[in-house]
C-alpha cells in the first residue's frame, strides 16, 4: 500500500479519469448539436442527460484529489478524437469509448486504488464503470433503432411521449407533430426509454 497520496498511481488515474469525463462531455455536447441539426431532438436530449453525468463524473474524480488542492499532476493519455458525419456514427463513438471505460479504464483504475489502500477511490470507479456500461447500452440502443429505421416506429403498439412538453400517445408509431405543444417527430421518445416516465 502506497502511503503517499502524491505519488500513488491512484492520483494519476483520477486525473485521467477527471480529464477524460471532461473532454466526453464536450463530445457529447458537440454531438447533441449535430442530433439538434439534424432535427433528431430526442438523441439532441440523450447526448446532453449523459454529458451532465460524464460532468458529474468528472465532479466526483475531482474531488478525490482535493487533499493536493495546490498541486500539479501531469498526465499522459490517449483520447479518441471522434468527429463523424452522421448522429449513427455519433451514437457508435459513443457505446464505444463507454464501453471502454466500462470494461477497461475504470475496472484496472479501481483495481490500483484498491491494491493502494485507497477504498472509496475504488468504489468510485467501480460504480461509475457501471453508469458507463448503461450509458454504452442506451447508445447502442439508439443507433440500432436508427440503424433499423425504428427510432420513431414500432412493430407493436407503444407509448410516446413528447420531450418538450411530456404528452404522451399510444399508436405504432411517434406522431409527426404533437398535438399538444406542435413540436415534430424528432422530440418523440418511446415512453419505457424517457428518462422521465413518472
Amino acid at each position: 500500500m502506497n502511503s503517499d497520496f502524491k505519488t500513488s498511481r491512484t492520483a494519476i488515474n483520477l486525473m485521467r479519469a477527471f480529464a477524460g469525463e471532461s473532454q466526453a462531455r464536450n463530445r457529447y455536447t458537440f454531438a447533441a448539436d449535430q442530433a439538434k441539426n439534424s432535427n433528431l431532438h430526442v438523441i439532441e436530449a440523450v447526448f446532453r442527460f449523459t454529458a451532465d453525468q460524464e460532468k458529474e463524473h468528472a465532479e466526483i474524480f475531482y474531488n478525490h484529489l482535493s487533499s493536493l488542492a495546490g498541486e500539479t499532476i501531469h498526465i499522459d493519455g490517449g483520447y479518441p478524437v471522434d468527429p463523424k458525419d452522421t448522429v449513427i456514427q455519433l451514437l457508435r463513438s459513443a457505446q464505444h469509448n463507454e464501453y471502454e471505460e466500462w470494461q477497461d479504464a475504470y475496472q484496472a483504475f479501481g483495481d490500483e486504488a484498491s491494491e493502494e489502500g485507497y477504498i472509496p477511490v475504488a468504489t468510485s470507479f467501480y460504480k461509475i464503470a457501471e453508469i458507463e456500461k448503461t450509458h454504452g447500452d442506451r447508445f447502442g440502443e439508439l443507433a440500432d433503432l436508427m440503424e433499423q429505421g425504428k427510432l420513431f416506429v414500432s412493430d407493436v403498439t407503444c407509448k410516446w411521449m413528447c420531450l418538450n412538453c411530456g404528452h404522451v400517445e399510444e399508436g405504432g408509431s411517434a406522431p409527426k407533430i404533437c398535438p399538444v405543444c406542435q413540436h415534430d417527430q424528432g422530440y418523440f421518445i418511446r415512453l419505457e426509454l424517457a428518462p422521465f416516465t413518472r
